[in-house]
C-alpha cells in the first residue's frame, strides 16, 4: 500500500529563516509547527524535510554543522512527540567555493530530486501527497512531482504571494495543515 506524505521546507517553514541556519541557538521552531505536525502525523502522514543548504558549498559552515543543527531539531520534535521520517537535503551550489560541492545537480530546488527520493523511499502515493514551502522554488519542485504545494507566508513567503503558482496560500504552517491539508482529506482527495 502505498504512504500519503508531506514534504516540508524547513528554514522558514519550521524555523525561523535567518539566513544560512546553522547554529542551534539561531535555530527557532516556530510554535504552530507542533500542534501542526501532530495532526499531519495522526491523520497517518509521513513527514519528510527536503531542505536547500547551500551555505554548506559556499563554506559558511559545514555538513557537520548541519547535521547538529538537524539534530537538534529532531529532538526538539520528539519532545511533542513528532517523528519526521527523514531529512533530505542539499548541500550543492553551482556557485560555490567548496569544491566538493561545487556543481549543478538534480537536487537543489527548484529541481526535485529530494522529492523524487522521498517518493520512492517511502512509496508516496503523490496524489495523496503535499508540500508545504516558502518559496516559489519549493512550488516549482513540488510541481514537478506532481504534488499539491502550499505556500506560507513566513519565512520569505511574502515575497511570492502575489506570482505564486501554489495551490494554496496560507498564513503559516498550521493554517495550511488544517485549512488545506486536512479539508482535502475529508473530501477524499
Amino acid at each position: 500500500m502505498k504512504n500519503k506524505a508531506v514534504f516540508l521546507d524547513r528554514d522558514g517553514v519550521i524555523n525561523e529563516d535567518k539566513g544560512y541556519v546553522h547554529k542551534i541557538e539561531d535555530f527557532y521552531i516556530y510554535p504552530e509547527v507542533f500542534p501542526a505536525l501532530k495532526k499531519l502525523r495522526e491523520a497517518g502522514y509521513k513527514l519528510l524535510i527536503v531542505t536547500n543548504q547551500s551555505g554548506i558549498a559556499l563554506d559558511y559552515y559545514t555538513e557537520e554543522d548541519f547535521h547538529k543543527v538537524t539534530e537538534h531539531m529532531l529532538e526538539e520534535l520528539s519532545k511533542h512527540g513528532i517523528k519526521i521520517d527523514h531529512v533530505y537535503y542539499c548541500p550543492h551550489h553551482e556557485e560555490g567555493t567548496n569544491p566538493k560541492y561545487t556543481m549543478k545537480c538534480d537536487c537543489r530546488k527548484p529541481n526535485s530530486g529530494m522529492i523524487r527520493d522521498g517518493i520512492k523511499d517511502f512509496n508516496v502515493d503523490v496524489s495523496k501527497s503535499f508540500l508545504i514551502g516558502d518559496k516559489e522554488n519549493d512550488i516549482k519542485a513540488a510541481h514537478k512531482e506532481g504534488l499539491k504545494a502550499i505556500l506560507v507566508k513566513t519565512g520569505q513567503g511574502k515575497k511570492y504571494v502575489e506570482n505564486t503558482e501554489a495551490d494554496f496560500v496560507a498564513e503559516n504552517i498550521l493554517d495550511a495543515v488544517e485549512k488545506y491539508i486536512l479539508k482535502q482529506e475529508n473530501n477524499g482527495n
